[in-house]
């Protein structure tokens, strides 16, 4: 019964610990699909407690010598996490010191099967970020938050993920 108890605290302390940090420091939210061959970023966000999510365009962002978030894994395969953290500073002038990836199994159990079907949809028929047409030109990101919204979330399946590594926690 005290392993118990003592485990139920740090899952506790952790999650206290995670919040008070996002209070202080955005975490960077990756998408990173591996069903393509070599990983590439498909989508990211900022979020903060305060400030909720904030989408960040993996191909617009980029670093002082124009590499972009999207290739963070063949640009600098050494620490392509690093390089993550440095294209987030110069890009958007904020500094994330903790990195979540989830893979596309992970956002399938939390979210639903058909979530990466749903955000190509949605993004596909609403437009690409820039672009304006009769829908009002939604971005990727208001694609990701459609999709997200439409989908029952499983918050359930998230420490399963975690354990079974499609949700990594990089401290950068």
């Amino acid at each position: 019964m005290k392993t118990g108890k003592m485990i139920l605290t740090i899952i506790v302390a952790l999650i206290i610990g995670c919040l008070l940090f996002t209070m202080t420091s955005p975490i960077l939210i990756i998408a990173e699909d591996t069903d393509e061959g070599d990983p590439g970023i498909d989508m990211a966000a900022k979020f903060s407690l305060l400030g909720g999510f904030d989408w960040v365009y993996p191909g617009s962002s980029f670093n002082a010598e124009g590499q972009t978030l999207h290739n963070i894994h063949l640009d600098s395969p050494d620490d392509p996490y690093g390089a993550a953290r440095d294209i987030m500073t110069y890009s958007y002038q904020f500094t994330p010191h903790l990195i979540v990836s989830i893979n596309n199994a992970a956002a399938e159990s939390v979210f639903g099967e058909t979530i990466v079907d749903d955000i190509r949809a949605n993004d596909g028929y609403y437009g690409y970020p820039g672009s304006e047409n009769a829908q009002g030109g939604m971005s990727r990101g208001d694609a990701v938050g459609t999709a997200m919204a439409n989908n029952n979330m499983n918050i359930f399946e998230i420490p399963l993920q975690f354990l079974m590594g499609n949700i990594k926690f990089y401290i950068v």
